[in-house]
């Protein structure tokens, strides 16, 4: 079955380029902005600027490619200022259609071939359901019943990038940029998504945040709710009891294992 065609499409995508140009910061950055939107929606395999500006401008493609390029690796603008665009111009379609319903937790990997582009790492990359060379981004998005929106996104930066000096000068990383995990960066994004106007919802995530005790109780700092992810393996105490303390070791065999100690100050009765 043919997807259905969308009224005023073109217009509407001009409308949105527009509506996000606001946030540049510069008027020179619009031209290049919204040609480099238009290249992310072309039907190439490569989404890289080169491929693009051949599509985009086949009799000027020095040109643009050297526009583009310096857009993508020269200009700066605030990531916030941009994303709070893209907030301002969604929400209210959306919102229109029905209440927001969640706060979805999330992480997205982006496999890569090269070394290069900043966090690419061995990694688990969900689009491929396995380890490869990938970088990849954590997402708080809001949804409804009917659609979602990405209101926060961030690089992950693994912490064999943080520690190499010459790695981070050489793509620019600021010096107070630290390591942090996927738990800590989602977290400071629900911080601050708490502290804006934006309706709230239960927050959603699966096993890789549910799993780190301090990401629930950051969670439930804020006065949400939500429902997330465990391992089967996870160990839980009903209110009032405790693990017990490992058995003495004697110094002979092997070790006792250790309990789990994930959850143990959550009590099941105050899982939400």
């Amino acid at each position: 079955m043919k997807n259905a065609s969308i009224p005023n499409i073109e217009a509407r995508f001009r409308a949105y380029a527009e509506k996000l140009s606001t946030a540049l910061g510069h008027a020179d950055r619009v031209e290049p902005f919204q040609a480099y939107c238009t290249g992310l929606l072309l039907p190439v395999e490569r989404k890289s600027v080169e491929p693009m500006a051949a599509q985009l401008a086949p009799g000027q493609v020095s040109a643009k490619h050297q526009s583009l390029h310096h857009f993508v690796a020269k200009s700066s603008w605030r990531d916030a200022a941009v994303m709070r665009a893209v907030q301002d111009y969604a929400l209210p379609k959306m919102q229109s259609q029905g209440p927001i319903l969640a706060w979805i937790v999330d992480d997205t990997g982006f496999p890569k071939k090269g070394k290069h582009s900043v966090g690419v790492a061995r990694q688990y990359c969900g689009q491929l359901g396995k380890q490869d060379n990938c970088q990849v981004a954590v997402s708080v998005s809001v949804a409804t019943a009917y659609a979602s929106l990405p209101v926060a996104y961030r690089l992950y930066l693994p912490e064999k990038w943080v520690e190499d000096s010459h790695r981070r000068q050489q793509a620019g990383i600021p010096a107070e940029v630290a390591f942090q995990t996927k738990p800590e960066i989602a977290l400071d994004q629900l911080r601050t998504l708490a502290l804006s106007e934006a309706p709230r919802g239960v927050v959603l995530a699966d096993a890789g945040y549910g799993n780190d005790s301090d990401f629930r109780a950051g969670v439930r700092s804020l006065d949400l709710l939500y429902v997330l992810g465990i391992q089967k393996s996870t160990t839980v105490w009903a209110p009032g009891t405790e693990p017990l303390p490992p058995p003495e070791y004697s110094g002979c065999g092997r070790p006792p294992k250790l309990p789990r100690r994930s959850l143990e100050h959550t009590p099941v009765s105050a899982l939400k």
